[in-house]
């Protein structure tokens, strides 16, 4: 969206509002914690996949439940893009802040493009706001806010005059009014492009089905926001963009979170094994235990540790009993599940653990994404202990990165570590809901029977193709073995401490994860294997990796892009087609450690691109990067002077 810079200074009458057709608009909401930004951006963004528009969505909040109120600390804002084409990202600038107060305007106008639309409840820059949020005057009044578009609305006192019967009436508080007020910028945004609210009163009838007062309150907030869109003379332009061009099939709004927790549940369908996950609540990946306790009906079992050792524990031991277990947690969580996962790899037993990365290390920030667990999910056990690694890269993604890890880890027997982030946790998009029949069939074996000549059962006698060991359910008659962390002898599963014997279990659990890379598939190139360079990422940073490359490519730039979704092993043939690039650039939010990887792995010169700042990149901030690299200059590094 680019609507022209002409900052709003007369009210225009209602006949001279325009209808405007754009091709992506780019909404930021901004408010206190206690302003309810994350529901309405939420909201926004199901009346928006409702007209069919393709939609990437960014939450941002703080980690403090109540940050103090009216201070740039405690401000969360919702950003979304929605556009009638094909987007990977939810946009790099807002063309439209909607600012709750003060501290809102004060922590996003730094984003906003010259001649964006500014939407300023009003009401929240008294003299008390003003103070919190750091201004020295009010920039209302100042003439710093003169390259907008600004559009004053009171929020708060329509909202209360809206709802002014009701209180009267005791049927709901003044505090309740005022706590609506989001509902009331929600109609206004609504109305300016042209979204449909139908959904949103029925959502809100059945939220608050029994608090009738509090629906009523809260729909009346939002038509009325709706309506003075409609009737007031001040705005000068509504705006409607077209629905999507996408390929055929059915759709729906989901985040990275909850299309994994399908994913999860898919694979237990496909594998007609019951799933099982143990959890420790853990910012960002709680919403998966929130959203698997709800489908009993399809066999999935939950279980709320009382930390994360228990967690893992009792998934491993689902596993050994059948299940197809599964667990869940963040970085911090993850370096406890260490030893469990270290004692997975030794028994040979399937495992998923979902590490969903925040900012770290330690508690670090818990609200914000970054993708620096990669080498502790490599590397972060006692011995030689190593587990598949598999990647999402987008909302969507995580569905089918979740049937990916549970295949790898019922085939192979092994634990795999499935990586998501905060940013594709919490963000979403239309996601065309696959059929059933084409999902893969991931149906488990059990031994049923001795597997020896001489009539007993051999628990380590591994699958030839794929060094598999046998899956004995306990209690299985003739199939009785040991289990545990000791060190088993190869074939018969006795404990051992033969150094011979020690050296080549090890050398077998290492060539097992080394045979997943012929099971994998090539690596896929997007592009001309002859590009002058070569974008390399994984996970979360797809969208805007692409975008960029995309965008250099229409300005004539030779660049190729390749995303993995296997980071152990890497997929057979990686080093092929990384020696057919001169050049090599590998965007990350960690230090580089895919880069390290590559490098040491194929010996190739790998350019790093690397922020932390618990930020998704910017698509416009990788294409400087992706020009700058074919021009022959090194990346701009984010550097902090010590």
């Amino acid at each position: 969206m680019t609507p022209p810079p002409q900052p709003q200074t007369q009210p225009q009458t209602q006949a001279q509002t325009q209808a405007q057709t754009l091709h992506h608009v780019v909404v930021r909401f901004a408010g206190d914690s206690g302003d309810g930004m994350q529901l309405t951006g939420d909201r926004f963004t199901v009346q928006t996949a409702e007209v069919g528009n393709d939609l990437a969505t960014l939450p941002d909040y703080p980690a403090e439940i109540r940050a103090p109120a009216g201070t740039t600390a405690g401000v969360s804002s919702f950003q979304l893009q929605f556009s009638d084409e094909d987007i990977l990202t939810p946009g790099d600038a807002p063309d439209v802040l909607v600012a709750m107060n003060a501290a809102a305007l004060n922590k996003h106008l730094g984003d906003l493009p010259r001649g964006a639309t500014l939407i300023v409840n009003g009401d929240g820059f008294d003299r008390g706001n003003l103070k919190k949020a750091g201004y020295v005057t009010n920039p209302l009044e100042d003439g710093s806010l003169d390259p907008y578009r600004v559009y004053e609305v009171a929020l708060n006192e329509l909202t209360g005059r809206a709802l002014q019967g009701m209180v009267e009436q005791k049927q709901i508080t003044s505090k309740d009014a005022s706590r609506a007020k989001n509902m009331f910028a929600l109609g206004l945004v609504s109305w300016m492009f042209s979204r449909p609210i139908d959904s949103t009163v029925s959502w809100l009838q059945e939220k608050f089905a029994k608090a009738p007062a509090i629906a009523a309150a809260n729909v009346g907030a939002l038509k009325a926001g709706f309506h003075f869109g409609e009737t007031t003379e001040l705005f000068s332009h509504r705006y409607e963009v077209k629905p999507a061009k996408l390929p055929p099939g059915r759709y729906r709004n989901i985040s990275g979170n909850l299309a994994l927790a399908y994913g999860l549940i898919a694979a237990s369908v496909q594998s007609g094994l019951p799933l099982f996950y143990g959890s420790y609540p853990i910012t960002p990946a709680s919403d998966i235990l929130h959203e698997l306790s709800r489908h009993k009906r399809f066999g999935v079992r939950t279980f709320q540790a009382e930390d994360e050792i228990a967690a893992v524990g009792a998934a491993l031991g689902a596993s050994f009993g059948g299940a197809l277990g599964v667990t869940a947690s963040s970085g911090p969580g993850l370096a406890l599940k260490a030893e469990t996962m270290g004692l997975a790899v030794a028994v040979e037993l399937p495992l998923v653990v979902v590490d969903v990365q925040r900012g770290g290390p330690s508690t670090g920030l818990p609200t914000k994404t970054e993708q620096a667990d990669l080498l502790q999910v490599m590397f972060g056990r006692n011995g030689e202990a190593p587990v598949p690694v598999v990647a999402a890269r987008s909302p969507g993604d995580c569905f089918s990165a979740a049937l990916e890890a549970a295949r790898l880890a019922l085939r192979y027997r092994t634990p795999v570590v499935l990586l998501s982030d905060g940013y594709l946790a919490n963000g979403s998009e239309p996601w065309r809901i696959p059929d059933v029949d084409h999902l893969p069939n991931l149906a488990a074996e059990f031994a049923t029977e001795p597997n020896a000549e001489d009539g007993t059962f051999q628990p380590f006698r591994r699958d030839p193709q794929t060094l598999a060991r046998p899956w004995a359910l306990p209690g299985t008659p003739g199939l009785e073995h040991r289990i545990g962390g000791l060190e088993k002898a190869d074939v018969t599963g006795d404990i051992s401490y033969d150094p011979d014997n020690h050296h080549r279990m090890t050398l077998l659990r290492q060539a097992k994860i080394d045979g997943i890379a012929a099971d994998i598939g090539a690596p896929e190139v997007d592009g001309n294997d002859h590009a002058d360079l070569l974008v390399v990422g994984w996970g979360s940073t797809y969208g805007p990796i692409r975008a960029a490359v995309q965008r250099v490519r229409q300005a004539g730039g030779s660049v190729a892009h390749l995303h993995l979704r296997h980071l152990n092993p890497f997929p057979a043939g990686l080093g092929d087609v990384l020696g057919r690039y001169d050049r090599i650039l590998v965007p990350e939010m960690n230090l580089g450690q895919l880069r390290m990887l590559l490098r040491s792995r194929y010996l190739v010169e790998a350019t790093g691109y690397n922020q932390v700042r618990g930020q998704p990149f910017r698509a416009a901030e990788l294409q400087e990067v992706i020009e700058a690299v074919l021009r022959g200059r090194d990346p701009h590094h984010q550097e902090v002077a010590v």
